[in-house]
């Protein structure tokens, strides 16, 4: 909260309360994006307090960053999810998980992100204190250093609240060519747990909606068992992460770019009970729910067994499954075998059944 009581003691910032004071700047005001005083303030008080490092401390215009003699992975990505804070989460954890996420999905060890802030006027200061607390203590949970980033304050009623925009960089020490492009007949594809909580989560704050359980987004980092697998030699020909569009829309792409038949098994995806009752209510398929903490890892066939129970060894995965495999085809397609045993061609969807889910 930003008052005078002392907030929870951290490792970086002990007792510290919101570093600018609600009696000073209760809100975000257009200045503190003009480059000025008050940028400075929000800069060196807010951002640079809580991210402090070696590298992002000395205050250049981008990080100078010595890299092993590695392949690099760089990524980017956007938040502009609403609400700001829902069950499991908020857009700073998201932003930061994401980033990660997406390197992980490369293969590679996330090392560095940016952190690019685009504030709307009159947010509250201890709104905003709340969101880099998390985005702080989330990259220090994934082991990653934010170390060079970008503010900027828009007009009231023009940015809806905060949006914030983050890139990462990695390495990627196995050797191995993680892509659509190395899939083969035969492959397994491997599910890392539910799906669908990320979406229902997101929709049930949004509108109000009650249900007899609370339902918690699934977000959190996936490097720690991408990592596991990779360190256990089990030669993973392709990783996904189910974001927007969820499960069919990332196996529709991986299709597309193997030009091979990915073939699943609607029994044996799983979906909690209660996501599968609140999409039934709100006429949504859960193969198309986003998730930010759910992966699919395609990989050969006898390495199936080992690599189902390192995921299933992990907290974060432990409901994966196999959910298909790979068919070789004239046509990359993907399609679904259903409960009562019919196949049917799993497609695009031609809109998006939750925006601002991300």
């Amino acid at each position: 909260m930003c008052n005078k009581e002392p907030l929870e003691k951290t490792a970086d910032i002990a007792g510290f309360a919101c570093p600018i004071p609600i009696s000073d700047y209760p809100n975000v005001l257009l200045a503190h994006g003009g480059g000025g005083r008050l940028t400075h303030q929000l800069i060196e008080r807010m951002f640079g307090s809580a991210f402090s490092n070696p590298i992002l401390d000395q205050r250049h215009d981008g990080a100078m960053l010595s890299l092993p003699n590695n392949q690099v992975a760089f990524t980017t990505d956007s938040y502009v999810i609403r609400p700001l804070f829902f069950p499991g989460g908020d857009i700073g954890k998201l932003a930061v998980c994401g980033t990660v996420n997406d390197l992980a999905m490369c293969g590679a060890k996330p090392l560095y992100l940016s952190a690019g802030f685009v504030i709307e006027e009159g947010l509250p200061m201890e709104t905003l204190w709340k969101v880099v607390r998390s985005m702080r203590d989330q990259a220090n949970a994934a082991g990653v250093r934010i170390v060079t980033g970008d503010t900027k304050v828009v007009d009231r009623g023009k940015g809806d609240g905060i949006y914030i925009n983050t890139a990462g960089i990695g390495i990627r020490e196995s050797g191995l060519t993680i892509a659509p492009s190395e899939v083969r007949d035969g492959d397994v594809i491997l599910l890392s747990g539910d799906i669908g909580r990320h979406g229902i989560a997101i929709m049930a704050v949004r509108e109000g909606l009650e249900f007899e359980t609370v339902i918690e987004s699934d977000c959190a980092p996936l490097h720690g068992i991408v990592e596991s697998l990779l360190e256990a030699h089990i030669p993973v020909h392709c990783l996904r992460d189910l974001t927007r569009g969820g499960l069919a829309s990332a196996l529709i792409e991986i299709s597309e770019g193997c030009g091979l038949h990915l073939h699943i098994e609607e029994e044996s995806i799983p979906v909690r009970e209660d996501v599968q009752g609140a999409c039934e209510i709100l006429g949504f398929d859960p193969l198309y729910v986003a998730n930010e903490g759910r992966f699919i890892c395609i990989l050969p066939e006898e390495y199936t067994a080992q690599a189902l129970r390192i995921l299933q060894s992990n907290s974060l995965a432990e409901g994966a499954a196999v959910i298909g495999r790979v068919i070789k085809d004239e046509k990359g397609m993907v399609t679904m075998r259903s409960r009562i045993g019919s196949n049917r061609i799993v497609d695009m969807l031609s809109g998006e059944q939750l925006p601002r889910i991300c």
